[in-house]
């Protein structure tokens, strides 16, 4: 693959990953943000397992980013592109558990349904178990990882000049703000909703500028043609 072709492969992947993880969001949380979720779910189990489908893809697809970018990132530092690659997988690895817990809690609520939703069940203890269970490994621990890797990404892209330096300083400045409301929330620090939705804002964004600058101009071609300027960032 030359690198004006991984170019498209990773900007289409990062609009792939973002368009999937958002209408995963649309989908399911009128589901899991109901008060009543566990009879919801169960009424509900094909709009939960097509929010499942695209949690899937989303996770597939942020492995192909690090995989399609690891050879040009190799070129300036093969540590740090290991590390993306890496801190991606870990991100996807996070993703499938918060998944799993979402598809579990799905035939939870059918036994709970079944029996009568009787009140104070433990059906309904064990649907909180698995509903903060996927809410930690996806909207904590796996983004961490997303943002530690993003972190990575944009220093290689800002020390090689493989794309503008502004655009790598507003994802080194995005990934910090992402990783700032994740360590806080880690540590039990309660965000509102508005206050991680201005944090998360600058990397989603980047990353849409980012993918359609890489599928529309490519990574710099100079940067690309300067064999001494490989492992630089090592």
């Amino acid at each position: 693959m030359t690198h004006r072709t991984a170019a498209r492969v990773v900007g289409a992947l990062f609009i792939v990953a973002t368009g999937a993880m958002s209408l995963a969001v649309v989908l399911l949380e009128p589901v899991l943000g109901a008060p009543d979720y566990l009879t919801k779910a169960s009424l509900s189990e094909n709009r939960v397992a097509t929010g499942a489908l695209f949690e899937l893809i989303n996770h597939i697809a942020v492995v192909g980013i690090a995989v399609a970018i690891y050879p040009v990132l190799r070129r300036f530092s093969e540590r740090l592109a290991l590390g993306y690659v890496a801190a991606r997988s870990i991100e996807a690895v996070l993703f499938a558990i918060g998944t799993m817990h979402l598809l579990t809690l799905v035939k939870v609520s059918h036994k709970f349904v079944a029996a009568g939703a009787p009140p104070d069940s433990h059906f309904q203890t064990l649907g909180g178990l698995l509903l903060a269970a996927h809410d930690w490994d996806e909207a904590a621990l796996a983004f961490t990882a997303f943002s530690l890797g993003a972190l990575l990404l944009n220093f290689v892209l800002y020390q090689a000049r493989l794309v503008p330096r502004w655009l790598s300083v507003w994802g080194l400045v995005g990934a910090a703000l992402i990783l700032a409301a994740r360590v806080m929330v880690i540590y039990g620090l309660d965000l509102s909703s508005a206050t991680q939705m201005v944090l998360d804002a600058p990397i989603a964004a980047q990353e849409m500028v980012f993918a359609v600058w890489l599928i529309v101009k490519g990574f710099n071609a100079a940067a690309l043609s300067e064999p001494q300027r490989s492992h630089r960032c090592a």
